[in-house]
Parts: structure tokens; C-alpha cells; sequence
């Protein structure tokens, strides 16, 4: 089966497109020319599946060409991973994240609609569950947003939501997960954001090679084991593997499916600052500043439905997300020492 992969050269896309090539599905990789690092990208992505993939450069909103491709390709579901993510930008631009985030959902689901191919997996977010929900949070809890991305991904799960009541032919399944992090082994592919704003383990990575002074942990007063914030933070890997097991689920279930995408568990800032330590060799500078508003002192999933329904559990450690992080940046694939953006 060929499956349609939107953000297919983003940081999660990429790992599913490698994911689902291992699993003998066919990925076909669709991005926008802006956003996209280029033909690199794909390329390392052909080296790990051992063949060229097939790629479409355009912007899913665009109904047209969505329908195009899913026709001409043969697409049977589609992955949707292509959305703009930055917090800080959602603030600054809500408008413009609800046009590409929430716009190009419903061009997507035209188009898909018209060819007549309705299995769609949703990367949402757990940014849905709101400022402080209880821990471990499980899917149905009371959901709200604290940022314009969070409301878009909301917004996203409502429609999919009504769709599916309203046409039960639709089979579609809903990812939410916590901070994401580490690299394929093969350090050919990993997280590589335009800035570093709060992309946790590139920052860390910036201080650990040299390119940035310090690492600023936001808190050491929680009521936590050593002051700082609890995390849950997941292999991108096992997130993809994640989107793959759903998947199959939905070719044998006509359903609409929300999953938690998780380890279970939580780690501490300074934790992860120590494993990265020990990956790197390095010594990573401190410094404590003060709580930022609207963080909680603790937060991860309960992705105990993912497991009862899809027998998925999360098999990377904290360490192995440090090492795999690390291995990427040291290949030289990296763009290079990011903007300074706090």
C-alpha cells in the first residue's frame, strides 16, 4: 500500500516515511519547497530504505494538487504530519497557524474525500489536554489549550470528530504525544528546527558542542526530587512506530481512534542534561532562571491504550534518545549552529 505522508521531510515525517518502508508499505513524501531542508533529506532517507522515494513538492491546502497526487499515486490512507508547530510564532501569528494548520486539514480532507481514500492518521498533540492536567494524563481527559498551536490541533481533532459521525466510512486514528526527541541510529536523519526557541534538546546540543555559553533550566523550586520540572520526552522513533502500529489497526478496525504516544513516565530537566552529558562526553553549563508562566511542575501520558489496542509500548530509553540525538548532530548532516532565539 502506498501511503501519502505530508511533512514527509519534517523531524517526525521522516522517521515514520523510514518506519513505514521497513514495515513493506510504500511512503510518498509530500512537503512544501520552502519548509523542506531539499533533495538532502531524501536523499538520507533513501540511504537508510535502501531505494529512492517517491516525493511531491506543494502545500497541502492546495485541494488540487492533493487530489492529483492522491489519484496518480494510488494513495490507500495518508499520514498527516505537515502543520506549523512553533509556540512562539502561533502567539505572535494565530491567524496564520489557523490557515495552515486548520485550512489545510479540510483541503486534505476534501481531496481525500473526492478520490475516495478515508484512512487518515492525525498527528495531533498533547499540548490539547490544556495548562494542568492530572498525571498520568489518559485520552479522555478534559481537553483545552494554553497557545494558538494548541488550539489549532483542537480544532483539528473536532472536525475529524464530526467527520467521522457523520460518514462512519472514514477509519481515523488520533496521535497525541509529549516532546518527541532523538534521531534515527543511523544519525542520518534527526531534529533539525530553523530556531532553537523551546526545542529542548537542540538547545542542549548547542551548549553541549560549544555553540551556545549555557543552558538555561526555567525553575528549581518544584516540588520535585531535585527542583526541577518532571518531562515525559519520547524516542521520535517509537512516536513513528507509534503512527505505524495505528495504522494498521485502522486497516482492520473502521474507527476513530485517539492514542496517547508515550513511555509512561516522566524525567527530570537535570536527568536529561546528565544523559546528554554522558552521550556527548561534555560538560553542559547551567544556569537557573526563574519558572516560566504556565509550566507545570510534572506532566506525561498514559499510554496505556495504545498498548490494549495496539500492542504498542514505547521501547527506547532516555539514554537512548541522548545517544541517538547526539550521533546526528555529530554526523555533519545538522544545518549548522542555529539562530539565537529565546
Amino acid at each position: 500500500m502506498r501511503i501519502l505522508v505530508t511533512g514527509g521531510t519534517g523531524f517526525i515525517g521522516s522517521h515514520a516515511c523510514v518506519a513505514l518502508a521497513a514495515a513493506g508499505y510504500e511512503p510518498v513524501v509530500l512537503d512544501r519547497a520552502q519548509s523542506a531542508i531539499g533533495t538532502d533529506v531524501l536523499d538520507r532517507m533513501a540511504r537508510i530504505i535502501g531505494r529512492p522515494l517517491i516525493a511531491e513538492r506543494g502545500d497541502v491546502g492546495d485541494r488540487g494538487l492533493v487530489e492529483g497526487i492522491l489519484r496518480r499515486h494510488g494513495i490507500g490512507a495518508v499520514m498527516h504530519l505537515a502543520a506549523m508547530k512553533s509556540i512562539d510564532d502561533s502567539v505572535q501569528g494565530p491567524l496564520q497557524f489557523q490557515r495552515n494548520n486548520v485550512g489545510g486539514l479540510i483541503a486534505l480532507l476534501e481531496a481525500m474525500d473526492a478520490v475516495g481514500c478515508r484512512t487518515l492518521l492525525f498527528s495531533g498533540s498533547a499540548s490539547v489536554y490544556g495548562p494542568a492536567p492530572a498525571v498520568p494524563t489518559p485520552e479522555d481527559a478534559p481537553r483545552s489549550f494554553s497557545h494558538p498551536y494548541g488550539h489549532t490541533k483542537l480544532i483539528g481533532e473536532d472536525i475529524l470528530t464530526a467527520l467521522r459521525r457523520s460518514d462512519p466510512r472514514w477509519r481515523i486514528g488520533i496521535t497525541r504525544a509529549c516532546n518527541p526527541i532523538g534521531a534515527h541510529e543511523s544519525g542520518l536523519i534527526g531534529e533539525d528546527p530553523v530556531v532553537l526557541q523551546r526545542h529542548v534538546m537542540p538547545r542542549l546540543i548547542a551548549v553541549a558542542s560549544g555553540e551556545y555559553p549555557e543552558f538555561v533550566i526555567h525553575g528549581d523550586d518544584y516540588p520535585t526530587p531535585d527542583g526541577t520540572a518532571l518531562r515525559e520526552f519520547v524516542h521520535v522513533m517509537d512516536v513513528a512506530e507509534g503512527h505505524l502500529a495505528l495504522l494498521r489497526h485502522l486497516e482492520q478496525h473502521a474507527d476513530l481512534v485517539v492514542v496517547n504516544l508515550g513511555t509512561g513516565r516522566a524525567y527530570s530537566v537535570l536527568e536529561l542534561v546528565h544523559e546528554l552529558e554522558v552521550a556527548s562526553g561534555r560538560t553542559i553549563p547551567l544556569r537557573f532562571g526563574p519558572r516560566r508562566p504556565g509550566d507545570m511542575a510534572e506532566s506525561y501520558l498514559d499510554p496505556s491504550r495504545a498498548h490494549r489496542l495496539m500492542g504498542w509500548r514505547a521501547a527506547r530509553s532516555l539514554a537512548d534518545m541522548c545517544v541517538s540525538a547526539w550521533r546526528w548532530h555529530t554526523s555533519g548532516h545538522r544545518r549548522g549552529p542555529l539562530p539565537s532565539r529565546a
